[in-house]
């Protein structure tokens, strides 16, 4: 399913971005960090479960839906819909040896809660820095179950056969914690409280499916998650979020590149605290019924520190040092959950960009005109920053390791010439 630039950059190939304005109309894709944890949900069940606003052309997700297939799951995937059905039960092995994801630590949880016991590659995906999977761990062994490192695989086992309600206290609110406890939960003996959580618009995603599905889940805000358990968990349809992470870029795009862009689909209601600060640091945008018209303005430097939601998430702090590169004056960015998430610093000063870190705090200062060349992608996020930034600078900018673009950005190709960019590749 994987075709076009998706397999010349899964080949090692790398993107070259020219300078150019984004100007036209985009719609922006379902939600990927909400699509992976849906998947992970599935498993819960023996039944079909279908979801529409649907980004199969994820590498991401593509990734996720086989490690499905090995797991004795089917799926049927037409455009923006993947119906999910199940061939084989009782698979508690995830037996890979590709490529994995963070959200396998999510398989685990859905599988020991059904199945007693579960086995799952260590977790990969993007490196942001001191990201473990203690919190995890704790929270399956306070729901009864053992938990062990085998080689390179994390095994969890329930002691008595199934897991036991508890009341989990998040030390933090940590956002994957959050929705394994939900998931390990709604099969689990009793009533669990999840205390202290991470309420943002992917786990209300999660816990609407999981509604539908027939788990009893009730959210007191950012307090606590009552969850009481069920025997099992059924049929169900459901329509995914849009990505709020595609609707800023392509927002501070057109900013940034003196552009005009209409972006369908924008989920206004998840991103109303980021959107204040680019109002008020020059963005110029009206809004439609269920869309947002950017008309360019100019970047004002910035000065945010990222916190739980509806706060400025970690992720969108690469996207703003590109907007404060292009603002005359100082902006100022402090990772409060990933501290030194600034790694993609280093790889915009190869493009001129002036900048320090002081501590946690990064330092960028802006209206230096930034001159193109050969970066890498560090992850994810530091991709699509670097590709913003190229579109800003004079000259060919290549990004090496650009398929961890392709992570979360669907139709990358596609969209980019819908808005008069045509990405190269070597």
């Amino acid at each position: 399913m994987l075709n076009g630039i998706q397999n010349i950059i899964m080949n090692n190939k790398s993107i070259i971005v020219e300078k150019g304005s984004l100007v036209g109309k985009v719609k922006v894709s379902g939600a990927k960090n909400s699509a992976l944890r849906l998947l992970a949900a599935s498993i819960l069940t023996k039944e079909k479960v279908e979801l529409n606003n649907f980004p199969n052309g994820l590498l991401d997700v593509q990734v996720h839906l086989e490690m499905l297939k090995v797991l004795g799951k089917d799926f049927i995937s037409n455009g923006d819909s993947v119906i999910i059905t199940e061939i084989e039960s009782e698979i508690t092995t995830l037996l890979w040896e590709d490529r994995s994801i963070r959200n396998t630590l999510l398989i685990l949880g859905s599988l020991t809660t059904r199945f007693g016991e579960g086995r799952v590659p260590l977790p990969g995906g993007c490196k942001l820095g001191e990201r473990k999977y203690d919190l995890h761990v704790m929270l399956l062994e306070e729901l009864g179950a053992e938990v062990w490192e085998e080689g390179d695989y994390l095994c969890a086992r329930s002691k008595d056969g199934r897991l036991k309600a508890t009341d989990i206290h998040l030390p933090m609110r940590s956002t994957g914690a959050t929705e394994n406890a939900i998931l390990c939960a709604s099969l689990a003996i009793g009533k669990t409280t999840i205390w202290n959580p991470h309420i943002r618009p992917e786990i209300m995603d999660l816990i609407d499916l999981m509604g539908k599905m027939g788990a009893k889940i009730k959210v007191f805000g950012q307090k606590c998650i009552v969850v009481e358990g069920v025997e099992q968990l059924s049929s169900a349809k459901h329509d995914v979020i849009p990505d709020n992470m595609e609707a800023l870029t392509w927002a501070i795009g057109a900013v940034i590149t003196d552009g005009e862009v209409e972006i369908e689909n924008f989920p206004f209601e998840h991103l109303e605290v980021p959107m204040v600060y680019l109002r008020e640091s020059g963005m110029n945008f009206y809004r439609g019924n269920n869309s947002l018209i950017v008309r360019g303005g100019s970047a004002y430097p910035v000065e945010i520190s990222t916190g739980p939601y509806p706060g400025i998430n970690s992720d969108m702090q690469p996207l703003f040092a590109v907007y404060g590169s292009k603002s005359k004056g100082q902006s100022k960015i402090v990772d409060l959950r990933f501290p030194g998430r600034y790694g993609y610093a280093e790889e915009l000063a190869k493009m001129g960009l002036n900048y320090e870190v002081q501590g946690d705090l990064l330092v960028i200062n802006g209206g230096t005109t930034l001159k193109g060349a050969t970066v890498e992608a560090l992850d994810l996020r530091a991709g699509i920053a670097l590709l913003l930034a190229g579109l800003t600078a004079e000259g060919e900018t290549v990004i090496t390791n650009s398929w961890q673009i392709l992570r979360g950005y669907e139709n990358l190709e596609l969209k980019l010439k819908g808005m008069g960019i045509t990405l190269k590749t070597e």
